[in-house]
């Protein structure tokens, strides 16, 4: 599932793991990954739980975080 959602991945020195942070969803919608491509897929997963749940009882999706600014790219024909 495609989403606009926020996904953060920190590393914790505590936990020797990547911790994953959903945070539209609220202070508890965590996972971890040994690795960062673990954690990424965990995130994922939870995410969709999450947005599924949300759909089956009938409960508002929350708004997704945007960010703040933009970028503009250079094609690779430009000079810097």
């Amino acid at each position: 599932m495609k989403s606009q959602y926020s996904i953060v991945i920190q590393w914790s020195d505590e936990d020797k793991k990547y911790i994953v942070t959903l945070p539209e969803f609220g202070p508890y919608a965590h996972t971890h990954g040994n690795t960062y491509v673990d954690a990424l897929n965990n995130g994922e997963q939870v995410l969709e739980l999450l947005i599924e749940d949300y759909q089956a009882r009938g409960k508002p999706l929350p708004k997704p975080l945007t960010a703040n600014f933009s970028f503009q790219f250079m094609s690779s024909s430009s000079s810097l």
